[in-house]
């Protein structure tokens, strides 16, 4: 997995704003990738950006990262596309995969073991959103990257 510039018209790609994305394939290690990749983003953010990462950011945007690429490999079959962007104070994490089913969170169930994931990124998200594709879907979590932006209120719709 090598992380690329974004092209022109996709979903997170903004000229002059930092961005990475990358095609994962789909075995058992492209979570562990994801996250190395997010990471390796928010570090670049930070240092050649000198946009300041709120500890708590960092660890829901792995978080995030990786409830979304478990849900892409599990559920859909081929490769996924992970796209990172920084938005404002914000990081966009954009998941595709070939699977058009939108995603929907469950009923709340104290019974229910395991899961919980898209309730987990939904709670910890700014922002949720789900786009159907062509072929497949994008969905898309937006991060507060510092504390006090993480307090406000969450602004959630699927499309």
């Amino acid at each position: 997995m090598e992380p690329v510039p974004l092209d022109e018209g996709r979903t997170a790609s903004t000229p002059g704003r930092p961005h990475v994305a990358a095609a994962l394939d789909g075995d058992g290690a492209c979570i562990a990738k994801a996250r190395r990749l997010a990471d390796d983003f928010l570090e670049r953010v930070q240092d050649e950006h000198e946009v300041p990462v709120s500890t708590r950011a960092g660890e829901v945007t792995r978080l995030v990262v990786s409830e979304l690429v478990t849900n892409a490999r599990k559920y859909a079959p081929g490769p996924v596309l992970l796209e990172l962007c920084l938005t404002g104070e914000l990081v966009e994490v954009v998941v595709w995969d070939s699977d058009p089913v939108l995603p929907v969170a469950r009923a709340a169930d104290p019974g229910r073991v395991g899961q919980h994931g898209l309730e987990i990124v939904m709670a910890l998200s700014h922002s949720f959103e789900t786009r159907q594709e062509p072929v497949g879907k994008r969905v898309i979590a937006r991060i507060a990257l510092g504390d006090e932006e993480a307090g406000r209120a969450s602004g959630r719709r699927s499309a």
